[in-house]
């Protein structure tokens, strides 16, 4: 059967680190609250010269040169962001042309944290469907543009960056469970709009007219955040016979180590098949999952033939889960 294989991955930060430290010098804040409460000890800003189109280009080249394709092999471009550009047009078009592809798909998916799950999925659907052979599927964002820098509960929590990744349609094996099986085995998306109040930005074209800032109800986010996340890995497993006994590794959401640690308890998965990276980059919104699956293929811990589950939660609410062979 046609499966969208995963090629490569890239990823790109802004240059400018930033550390808990030097945050306290501007926020009433500390590093012992910063890493006690969420395990974040960096986290990236962007430049005036960077934005969410630049770090998604910067990402896709790194994607491509580890696929060893040519931008013009993409037939296909989905990039999942909250911080576009522009409202429009969208900010995958920007790409595009910045990576000279003449002509093909493309545009932006917005569901936040859940971002880069929902255009795997995307992405995925039209692979199979015989629409097209080769996507980039990018994540990207420049969130510390929207977030209220007085309040000290939420901007100590976030950054900037961008992952990608290059799917192709090859010929897999029908068993998911067979290690013959490659590519994207199963996905689950899911959303609840019930709970907007928790996590939103209070601005927009049509309401304010402004962009507006990030708000946030921290513990009940983190409730829904381990229940659902434990919930839909579970729900993607099942349906394709496998369990989590079956997985090398988890690559979360990047939001908070204490959401992490808690949904891994709640699946019994050891905390070493967890990738965990936002230490060093705090959440940055639908870049961390790609961001993190990186991060662990460049430094060896993801080899090919490992069974992965991809999962995140974001505003919305919206959250879901991709199983895949690498």
């Amino acid at each position: 059967m046609i499966r969208s294989v995963l090629l490569g991955t890239g990823s790109a930060l802004p240059a400018r680190r930033v550390s808990n430290a030097e945050l306290a010098e501007q926020v009433d804040t500390s590093d012992e609250w910063i890493v006690e409460r969420t395990g974040i000890r960096f986290r990236h800003i962007a430049a005036l010269d960077e934005t969410t189109g630049t770090l998604a280009y910067d990402a896709a080249k790194a994607a491509l040169a580890a696929a060893g394709l040519a931008a013009q092999d993409i037939d296909l471009i989905v990039l999942a962001t909250a911080t576009p550009d522009q409202t429009f047009p969208s900010t995958a078009t920007k790409v595009q042309a910045l990576l000279g592809i003449d002509d093909c798909v493309a545009f932006d998916v917005a569901a936040v944290c859940s971002g880069f799950l929902y255009a795997v999925q995307v992405a995925d659907s039209m692979i199979r469907a015989g629409a097209h052979r080769r996507a980039l599927v990018i994540g990207s964002e420049t969130f510390t543009r929207i977030l209220d820098w007085e309040d000290r509960t939420t901007c100590v929590l976030f950054g900037d960056g961008a992952g990608a990744i290059v799917l192709e349609a090859q010929e897999s094996a029908d068993d998911p469970a067979s290690p013959d099986a490659r590519g994207i085995l199963a996905a689950k998306l899911h959303a609840d709009g019930r709970h907007n109040e928790l996590l939103y930005v209070d601005g927009g074209p049509s309401t304010t007219g402004t962009v507006g800032k990030l708000r946030m109800k921290g513990r009940e986010v983190f409730r829904h955040a381990v229940t659902n996340l434990a919930a839909v890995m579970a729900e993607a497993l099942k349906g394709i016979d496998l369990t989590p006994d079956d997985i090398d590794w988890v690559v979360p959401h990047q939001a908070n180590a204490r959401i992490l640690d808690a949904t891994a308890r709640k699946l019994s998965l050891p905390a070493e098949r967890v990738i965990v990276t936002v230490d060093q980059h705090a959440n940055t919104s639908a870049a961390s999952v790609p961001l993190a699956l990186d991060t662990a293929v460049r430094d060896g811990r993801i080899k090919r033939g490992d069974l992965l589950v991809l999962e995140a939660m974001g505003g919305g609410f919206t959250w879901g889960a991709a199983v895949l062979r690498y």
